[in-house]
């Protein structure tokens, strides 16, 4: 438990809450299904805690997350990896895509084309999970590159001329490069083998949850209507860059679906926010067919931790049990 996962900044990830939820997790629970796991940060404690984890995001820039800290057992990146990510774009022809984007709107010329070059020589690295890392470590770096930690907005540049801006983050300023060169030790250091064969997925869990079986926990972070559920739209740079030129088309989650395909997984823990839509009540509700259903609350006394979590609002975790 002295392995460090990398600190997120990523709108409702569950990272402040982390020691809260597994407080909930039985030790019987073997095997555990992080079905909506965008930071990845429940899976990592999970993955810490011994359980063999399967990591499920709809988003691809949310996969190769778990992909690097979850999947990976062994694999960091290396000087010599460096050395390849860090060379010319090795096809500038077909690797141009944030230059002709994202120029003079999130970056200038100079830290798109440097993007370019990096995406093209991801391609080079043989291993998948040095890739997955590469793919992580760029994709933190940019989130510390703009202000607020996400693309909801095209102040970046105008922000990053603000002294007053510049004086609270300097990285405003800061050549991702040199971001990305500073967090390398920060994840090739959460790299780990628990014993287990852990999974990361990029499915959409309505379709992906009839394919599995022997799951014994369930770890349910959907999306809150009312809140920040659009994703793809805070985060469409980072999913743009990691796809590259592919488009996608954003699922919300069906509770009710959910969780009718779930009745054969014993334990379920929901997070949810008491500002958001459906209310609890009505969530309760739609859980009590299949489960006996307890709530916890931890109120928040600021609003940092995204997706509805105002200052006064309740961070709530519904804990269902055969």
């Amino acid at each position: 438990m002295d392995i460090k996962f990398p600190k997120p900044q990523y709108l409702g990830a569950k990272y402040i809450h982390g020691e809260w939820i597994t407080r909930h997790i039985p030790e019987c629970a073997q095997v555990v299904l992080d079905a909506f796991s965008g930071s990845q940060s429940i899976s990592f404690l999970c993955k810490q805690l011994g359980k063999k984890v399967i990591t499920n995001d709809f988003l691809k820039f949310n996969s190769e997350i778990g992909k690097a800290l979850i999947e990976n057992k062994n694999e960091i990146l290396m000087p010599e990896d460096i050395s390849i990510l860090f060379s010319d774009n090795s096809d500038p022809k077909e690797y141009n895509l944030m230059e002709q984007l994202f120029t003079n709107i999130f970056f200038v010329r100079e830290e798109t084309k440097f993007l370019d070059a990096f995406r093209s020589n991801i391609d080079r690295l043989k291993n998948k999970y040095k890739k997955a890392l590469a793919f992580t470590i760029m994709n933190r770096a940019l989130t510390r590159k703009v202000t607020m930690g996400h693309f909801a907005h095209t102040q970046a540049l105008v922000y990053a001329a603000n002294p007053d801006r510049i004086k609270r983050n300097r990285s405003l300023i800061r050549p991702i490069k040199d971001i990305f060169s500073e967090l390398i030790s920060e994840y090739n250091n959460a790299v780990f083998d628990n014993g287990c064969e852990c999974i990361s997925c990029n499915e959409d869990i309505i379709k992906f949850l009839p394919t599995l079986s022997n799951i014994d926990l369930a770890y349910f972070d959907p999306p809150y209507c009312n809140s920040h559920a659009d994703y793809q739209g805070f985060y469409h740079l980072l999913e743009t860059y990691t796809n590259y030129w592919k488009d996608k088309e954003f699922i919300n989650g069906i509770f009710k679906k959910l969780f009718s395909l779930s009745k054969d997984i014993p334990y379920w823990l929901i997070s949810y926010n008491d500002r958001s839509y459906p209310d609890i009540q009505t969530l309760v509700d739609l859980i009590r067919p299949y489960r006996k259903v307890s709530i916890d609350r931890k109120l928040y006394q600021t609003g940092r931790g995204g997706k509805g979590s105002v200052a006064g609002s309740n961070e709530i975790l519904l804990v269902c049990e055969p």
